[in-house]
């Protein structure tokens, strides 16, 4: 096995990583949108999600990585949580 082959070895387990975050992260705002039904709450919450991309940007300075990609990534993240959020179990498939 090449050195590349195992920096991509590398990449693919990282990737996987990821994956499996984004996917509880998705979970855990589908418990948190329920607890805000149960709460009379709206489930959307723009300062909230606005908190979460001020958070994502100072880590992302402090990891030294470039805070406006960092912000878009979690924009998307945030949108597909959305979605997650107002379709319960619909097309965002939940993993037990």
């Amino acid at each position: 096995m090449s050195d590349l082959d195992r920096v991509r070895g590398e990449i693919e387990r990282v990737d996987r990583a990821l994956l499996g975050l984004i996917g509880e992260r998705v979970r855990a705002a589908r418990r948190a949108a329920a607890a805000k039904r149960a709460a009379s709450m709206p489930t959307l919450d723009p300062a909230q999600e606005a908190a979460v991309i001020r958070r994502a940007a100072t880590l992302a300075r402090e990891a030294g990585l470039p805070e406006e990609d960092v912000r878009d990534v979690f924009w998307l993240i945030i949108g597909l949580t959305r979605r997650a959020e107002q379709e319960g179990s619909g097309a965002v498939a939940e993993q037990r």
